[in-house]
């Protein structure tokens, strides 16, 4: 027996994409200024990637 599955809105995985990229961008401009702040951005966009893998799959999942 599955547990239920929750609805989740199905913008959340283009939002986390959408973040993830403005994180990639901040991290480029921030090395290339010198700033070692790029390290931030950079996990900062890890993070937002995994977000939106997972909410990108559970939304397929929940639409079989």
């Amino acid at each position: 027996m599955s547990a239920p599955i929750r609805r989740v809105p199905k913008g959340l995985a283009l939002y986390a994409t959408v973040i993830c990229v403005l994180a990639v961008v901040a991290a480029v401009v921030s090395f290339a200024k010198g700033s070692w702040l790029g390290v931030v951005w950079v996990l900062l966009a890890g993070l937002t990637s995994n977000m939106a893998w997972y909410y990108h799959r559970r939304t397929a999942r929940a639409a079989d």
